[in-house]
């Protein structure tokens, strides 16, 4: 029923009865905060809140507190390190992960990335070993290797070490001649300097580590820079002439070499033929020696006939023996002389030519010549 009709005792309905506990009051907890840090900041134990020091500032402080507490909280993230200080004394340097210290200004952290490549460049006139002028330009990356080095050891760690790139290139440069250093000696020179910088560095304690050194540049001066192009293609025409000096000596060598084994094996050719006809004809005499003792006139007629038959072969002249008569006869001349050169080639080049044929068939063979041949003598 509505909390004002007649007999409700004129009570709203949401009034606490004596028996029911209700929310703790927040005045009254305030109070009795400010009672107890009263105590702590002067007031008494039992004092009153104008008597001590207020509720919302003594609320406060405590917030004030945690967070100052908090604010030591830190994390380091991958590839970093943490490096905790105690009234800008180094302490201890920690790892990846969240960490705590003192808050400020009791300690500090501070945080270095060890893995952030970083580079400088430098760019000078230098004086070479031959005393020449060039201009060289130099690129280097480096990491952080010991963060408690980078951060205490040398005031301006990345500005010494621009500082020693300068000083190790001059030191390079100034022990290589210029057209070592135009040349083939960038990558020598680029090693030397990054293992003088590194040395250098290590005997400051910066706590830096060189990764990569290149030559970015290296040119003569801009008022020489024509004469040094002229030069540079000569030198280039120079190795262009050589390799095709040496391209032609590598092609007429072993031409040569050939041709020279070629004149040797015909040279040993012709000698082992010469050899071999010459032996030949000593058989060939042996063996007609022997003939000639068995029948000297026979073997002499047999040579006769053998000589006058090789001259005769060459020659284009016929002769026909007729007895008796004096009819025309029909005489294929071209071939009775075709006939004849072949004869005399396929004698020349059978055993019987050489003295190696029988006594027999050399006979039948003079048998076979003409009348007036084998009359005469």
């Amino acid at each position: 029923m509505p909390w004002n009709e007649p007999g409700g005792g004129g009570k709203d309905p949401w009034s606490k009865k004596p028996s029911e506990p209700g929310p703790p009051d927040l005045d009254e907890l305030l109070r009795k905060l400010t009672g107890r840090f009263g105590g702590l900041f002067g007031g008494g134990a039992g004092g009153g809140a104008g008597k001590g020091v207020p509720a919302g500032l003594i609320l406060i402080g405590v917030i004030l507190f945690l967070g100052w507490l908090a604010s030591g909280f830190y994390i380091v993230g991958a590839g970093e390190a943490g490096v905790e200080l105690r009234f800008g004394a180094y302490q201890i340097t920690t790892g990846p992960g969240p960490h705590w210290h003192m808050p400020y200004p009791i300690e500090t952290a501070e945080l270095v990335n060890l893995t952030e490549v970083r580079s400088s460049q430098h760019k000078a006139t230098m004086l070479t070993q031959d005393e020449n002028i060039v201009e060289v330009e130099l690129a280097v990356q480096y990491l952080v290797k010991s963060p408690q080095d980078y951060l205490f050891k040398v005031r301006l760690p990345d500005a010494t070490l621009r500082q020693v790139m300068e000083s190790a290139m001059r030191e390079v440069v100034g022990k290589s001649k210029m057209d070592y250093i135009l040349g083939a000696g960038r990558a020598a020179i680029a090693a030397d300097t990054k293992q003088i910088m590194q040395s250098t560095l290590d005997g400051y304690q910066t706590g830096l580590l060189v990764t990569t050194v290149n030559m970015q540049q290296a040119q003569p001066p801009e008022q020489v820079q024509d004469a040094f192009e002229d030069a540079i293609k000569a030198r280039e025409d120079e190795v262009r002439f050589r390799n095709e000096a040496e391209a032609y000596a590598n092609g007429i060598i072993p031409q040569a070499r050939g041709e020279a084994a070629r004149l040797d094996q015909e040279a040993n050719a012709y000698r082992d033929r010469l050899v071999a006809r010459a032996e030949g004809e000593t058989a060939r005499f042996t063996k007609l020696l022997s003939e000639y003792q068995k029948a000297p006139d026979v073997t002499r007629e047999r040579l006769y006939l053998d000589a006058v038959e090789s001259v005769l072969a060459h020659s284009s002249k016929v002769m026909v023996d007729v007895s008796g008569g004096n009819n025309l006869l029909y005489l294929p001349l071209d071939q009775l002389i075709q006939g004849g050169a072949a004869t005399a080639t396929h004698r020349a080049g059978s055993p019987s030519a050489l003295g190696g044929g029988s006594s027999r068939s050399n006979m039948d063979s003079r048998a076979r010549r003409p009348t007036h041949l084998r009359e005469g003598r």
